[in-house]
């Protein structure tokens, strides 16, 4: 119980739930072989992290903030110019990763002194003028950034399909399993260190501001220092798993990391999974990647299955999964307001 910080699931079927996503991420090169699958197993551990950072903000906190991807994208491009203007090696990963993660905070702790004393729907509007303006920079720094065509680079050999190590359980273990692993690992940590975060001290006052900044001010806790803080903490990790990105993908573009979509989806990816449980971001973005990567394929059987019954197949074509992925989405919020980890633990 000290690894999960005191905050048990509460749930026999949440535990389950979480155990068996734990099982398949820490096994997927070996249960679902293959690159799509090692794909979307990577991104959901990434993803996991960057929900989970952003929940920290929104669930515990109570601000809304739609900067996150920009703080993401800090991070896959400290990753990606560190390794474009080092040796490549390790060296030029880690640099990257601090830079990305130091700039996050420093962006997040200037946004939050000068904004964080307005109203919340002000602060999120800043927020959004401020990540639209990044976006927009980032593309027109193009000699440093790319621009709209990105970055590609190198990372150590390592972590690439080209090193190769052997066969375990029939499967052949290359640099790119490393580099799984190397995300797996990470992000399971930083999970782990976000989970001890809202369970201590901290967190508690975090979740009073959230409840009654009011009160909480009036019995002597300074709510704008708080606040502030957890932003920084929150653009940190968020910065982290954009390295991981970018560490990954070997490559970063504004579409990738910066767009507005990416910000939309980490907001669905938190309500589906329940705000304010950190759970939630285990089983909101294993659902919603899962969903982006096989939802169309799934659909395309479906509609090949039905193809004699009128209406349904035009229903169930592929092109349309984004609205069925909408229906999906209005449909865990009717039937579970407080999130699937809410629901689960008997609070909605």
């Amino acid at each position: 119980m000290k690894l999960l910080s005191g905050d048990r699931p509460r749930s026999m079927v949440l535990t389950l739930i979480l155990l068996s996503i734990l099982l398949c991420l820490a096994l997927a090169p070996f249960l679902f072989p293959g690159v799509r699958s090692l794909e979307t197993a990577a991104r959901i551990c990434i993803f996991i992290v960057l929900v989970a950072s952003y929940d920290l903000l929104l669930g515990y906190t109570g601000i809304v903030s739609f900067a996150h991807t920009m703080f993401f994208g800090l991070g896959a491009y400290g990753v990606a110019l560190a390794s474009v203007h080092m040796e490549r090696g390790f060296g030029a990963l880690a640099v990257g990763t601090v830079a990305g993660a130091v700039a996050a905070a420093l962006l997040a702790l200037v946004i939050g002194l000068f904004s964080l004393r307005v109203r919340a729907i002000f602060f999120a509007m800043i927020t959004l003028a401020v990540a639209s303006a990044m976006a927009v920079l980032v593309s027109q720094l193009s000699a440093i950034t790319g621009g709209e065509d990105g970055l590609n680079y190198s990372i150590p050999r390592e972590l690439t399909p080209a090193f190769r190590l052997g066969e375990l359980a029939g499967v052949k273990i290359n640099g790119r399993i490393l580099n799984y692993y190397l995300v797996f690992g990470t992000s399971l940590v930083l999970f782990l260190l976000l989970l001890r975060i809202v369970n201590s001290p901290f967190g508690r006052v975090l979740q009073a501001i959230r409840e009654n900044d009011f009160r909480a001010e009036a019995i002597g806790y300074r709510v704008v220092w708080y606040r502030v803080t957890a932003t920084c903490l929150s653009a940190a990790v968020a910065a982290l798993a954009g390295s991981l990105f970018a560490i990954w993908l070997r490559y970063v573009g504004p579409d990738t990391v910066l767009s507005f979509e990416i910000m939309l989806d980490i907001l669905l990816m938190v309500v589906i999974g329940g705000m304010g449980t950190i759970y939630g971001a285990v089983v909101g973005a294993t659902i919603f990647v899962l969903a982006q990567n096989y939802l169309q394929a799934l659909m395309g059987s479906a509609a090949e299955s039905v193809a004699g019954v009128p209406l349904l197949p035009d229903l169930l074509n592929p092109d349309r999964w984004l609205l069925w992925l909408g229906v999906l989405f209005i449909l865990s919020v009717y039937f579970f307001p407080t999130g699937i980890v809410g629901r689960l633990r008997g609070t909605g």
